[in-house]
């Protein structure tokens, strides 16, 4: 499949994992996708699972993600975790306003942008997350929602930050429900996307941004899905846990 950008999988593995178990699935995740070159693989484990991890892919083509990041290096902040931690790690990407921690750790576009800004003067790259709910799809509002989203949790960066950006649209009625947005409810709202980044920054930018696709990927609608022109790839949630489920969405796309 070309495409105009790289396509980008990566596995959100959530809260799940022992650092044992980590091991046992980025071990056949190697085995299985050795020889992918035309997608850029990622996983993100959590936190007590990316020492291990991190030592095993050392050469591989599997990078290494994190699930979230303070936006403070340093300090009194009970539980958070900073960029230098990350980095000793080897990490590359780290995501960011994931709609579960929208919903349970009520963080806001404003404190996204400020995480956002802080992986990036740490030489990251940040997955920011967007997205509506049913109830906001229903309503009409989806555009509304996430031109808000982006403008809000995107402010603040540079151009040369936002090329380094990926966008992922993860649709909160989507997420671990089953339910998939059509393939042409998914390239209306990366579209929307991409256009919104357009008048954020410019053209050229936003045709280099990658979007990637979050919500019920599976093996079998991920070839449908990276197939259309403003889908450069997927975070993937339950389907990244297994072995052969996230390797076949990673083959499916090519």
């Amino acid at each position: 499949m070309n495409k105009e950008r790289k396509l980008i999988i990566a596995g959100n593995w959530k809260m799940n994992k022992t650092a044992a178990e980590a091991l046992d699935l980025v071990r056949g995740l190697k085995l299985e996708l050795a020889n992918v070159k035309e997608v850029d693989i990622v996983v993100c484990p959590p936190f007590t699972a990316l020492g291990a991890v991190s030592r095993d892919i050392l050469d591989s083509n599997i990078r290494l993600g994190a699930q979230n990041m303070s936006e403070n290096n340093v300090g009194a902040f009970t539980g958070e975790i900073a960029a230098g931690m990350l980095k000793e790690f080897s990490v590359r990407y780290v995501i960011l306003g994931h709609s579960e921690r929208r919903q349970y750790q009520k963080e806001s576009d404003a404190l996204i942008s400020k995480k956002a800004q802080a992986v990036h003067a740490a030489s990251l790259k940040p997955i920011v997350c967007v997205g509506e709910t049913l109830a906001e799809r229903e309503g009409g509002q989806t555009e509304k929602v996430l031109e808000t989203q982006l403008r809000g949790s995107l402010a603040g960066l540079s151009k040369d930050q936002m090329v380094e950006t990926i966008v992922a649209y993860e649709p909160v009625w989507a997420i671990g429900t089953g339910k998939t947005a059509s393939t042409g409810q998914a390239e209306l709202a990366h579209a929307f996307i991409r256009g919104v980044l357009a008048k954020m920054f410019d053209e050229t930018i936003a045709r280099r941004v990658r979007i990637q696709y979050g919500g019920s990927v599976k093996p079998s609608n991920a070839r449908e899905l990276m197939s259309q022109p403003d889908v450069d790839g997927a975070l993937v949630g339950g389907a990244s846990l297994e072995v052969r489920s996230f390797a076949d969405i990673i083959r499916n796309s090519i």
